[in-house]
């Protein structure tokens, strides 16, 4: 389901966040889009935290520190990363409009990037919202090989150690139900995430958004002893642990 906005330069940071809560998120039809629309999706794709399914060739990757990653260290980069067309993405729905509201949320402290750093590079990534209890990821990208994945596995163990419920991911993708998301009904959907956001709901009612999950629980972890670090203060170790089962 769709709801086309008339044409505009800029979105209003404080719609998409009640937009957000009500379960519907801005996309445009490409690129060069001067539009978006809102669009509610009958079917949700959702990450059960728990679920996560982190493979052995994964666990392997993050434990050779293959990449180096951070949060929140090059938002702008990630978002133009994701939103330039490439030989498998030939155009997006990332417009001009969607990128400037995201970054001044990222500067509100409501949007958060994960990095993957291949060198110099930026390898790959993804970013999203956070709000009450629940993180909405937009937009994950790869450049070189399993830099997304890395960055999604990160983002996981983050919103683990931070008190989220909720991971949002759109719209299942085969990819995607690789690493356990799975479909649900809007009606189930529009219930975890009332329960995701709280009191955060009536807040915005008021025009006062919060996040009450930690999103930066993780990086206060203290490194488990005798494990290297794969970011700062996060540990391989931790990673596992708050990743669980290997599929």
């Amino acid at each position: 389901m769709t709801h086309p906005l008339p044409p505009a330069l800029d979105l209003d940071p404080d719609l998409v966040l009640r937009a957000y809560a009500m379960g519907v998120f801005p996309m445009a039809d490409h690129r060069l889009a001067s539009s978006v629309y809102w669009v509610e999706p009958k079917l949700r794709g959702i990450l059960p935290l728990d679920d996560f399914h982190l493979s052995r060739s994964l666990r392997k990757t993050i434990a050779a520190e293959r990449f180096r990653v951070t949060v929140d260290t090059a938002f702008e980069g990630i978002i133009r990363l994701c939103a330039e067309s490439a030989s498998d993405r030939p155009d997006t729905w990332i417009n001009g409009p969607i990128e400037r509201v995201f970054v001044e949320l990222h500067r509100r402290g409501f949007a958060h990037s994960v990095e993957c750093w291949d060198g110099d590079r930026l390898a790959g990534g993804l970013y999203g919202l956070a709000l009450g209890r629940a993180f909405f990821g937009e937009s994950m990208v790869t450049r070189v090989r399993d830099a997304s994945k890395v960055a999604f596995a990160h983002l996981v163990a983050r919103l683990k150690a931070g008190g989220f419920t909720l991971l949002d991911c759109q719209f299942l993708t085969d990819h995607l139900a690789t690493l356990g998301v799975i479909e649900v009904p809007r009606d189930d959907y529009v219930a975890l995430l009332g329960a995701a956001l709280g009191d955060s709901a009536g807040g915005l009612a008021l025009g006062v958004a919060c996040v009450d999950g930690d999103f930066g629980a993780l990086d206060r972890s203290p490194p488990a002893e005798g494990a290297g670090t794969v970011s700062g203060p996060l540990s391989r170790k931790v990673i596992a642990q708050l990743l669980g089962h290997t599929s």
